[in-house]
């Protein structure tokens, strides 16, 4: 089988028990991608106990080019959301492409960073030390027009990676390491990930976050009640959503006014406050965690 030139790869589990875009984050890769790796979880070793999210995507992604793959999320894997790059790399590995494009259900590439993308890509054929591609974010919260931007939460990470040579997803798949468990030389390009994990209906979320704690925590741990509050870094959205999550973000929009609510005033808040400012007169981030090393 020739190699094909961009893999696509994700992972999915009870995407549609806990409101995941899933649909939408697939179909923003699929411009670029010669083929699509979707790994699908399940409860259990047998592979039989989802919540249909498989059928429903094999039924949408009928296409030779979109893979499927299931897998189980063995509970006992509850450290540090070890569990979620496990997963990623289950589909990593079937990758055939010299380059991969990584997206997670939750989030949606915007479509007018695709011809950039592409472009950056012919460029890293002339560059063989440059590993990856560096994107920038947008984090939404509590409603899809309001987003989280502070020092707190990424503004970039790696969505594209150099395949076949030894990548692989890292601790809970934020970003991506070498063999080694090295950070990646990277170059970063002019296009958006959509970020929608954190501006779902609050049901939704409460059990979303009650999933993943104990992803992070171990399968007994018992969440509180998840509420939406107004917390530090919160902003209004000015821009335009990616076209195909048009009628997922009106479908999902939140009554909750998350701009309305009490403020929630923390100690911690005064460091962020001084570093944002410090950002936004000189565009550099105190502190600020890189999963990668920028060319």
């Amino acid at each position: 089988m020739p190699t094909n030139l961009i893999s696509g790869f994700t992972f999915i589990k009870h995407g549609l028990n806990l409101g995941y875009p899933i649909k939408e984050s697939i179909e923003s890769i699929e411009p670029l991608c010669d083929e699509i790796i979707i790994n699908v979880g399940y409860d259990d070793p047998e592979l039989k106990k989802d919540d249909g999210t498989f059928e429903y995507l094999k039924d949408t992604f009928n296409h030779p080019k979109f893979v499927f793959l299931k897998s189980w999320w063995n509970p006992e894997v509850s450290s540090k959301g070890i569990i979620l790059s496990e997963q990623t790399n289950i589909a990593l590995n079937k990758c055939t492409g010299k380059y991969c494009q990584y997206i997670q259900g939750d989030e949606a590439l915007h479509e007018d960073g695709l011809k950039e993308i592409h472009n950056a890509v012919m460029d890293l054929e002339n560059h063989p030390a440059i590993n990856g591609l560096v994107f920038d974010y947008l984090h939404f919260y509590g409603n899809t027009n309001v987003i989280k931007y502070t020092r707190n939460i990424y503004r970039r990470e790696v969505r594209l990676i150099r395949g076949q040579v030894g990548i692989k997803s890292w601790l809970d798949a934020q970003g991506f390491r070498d063999k080694n468990d090295q950070k990646i030389l990277c170059k970063r390009v002019n296009a958006k990930i959509f970020h929608y994990g954190w501006a779902r209906k609050e049901q939704i979320m409460n059990h979303k976050v009650g999933q993943f704690n104990k992803i992070y925590h171990g399968k007994e741990y018992e969440s509180k009640t998840f509420q939406y509050e107004r917390i530090w870094g919160l902003k209004k959205f000015v821009g335009t959503h990616p076209e195909n999550m048009k009628n997922w973000v009106n479908q999902h929009r939140n009554e909750v006014d998350i701009m309305k609510l009490k403020r929630k005033h923390e100690c911690k808040n005064i460091g962020l406050a001084i570093s944002d400012l410090i950002e936004s007169l000189t565009n550099y981030r105190i502190g600020e965690y890189k999963n990668y090393k920028l060319f």
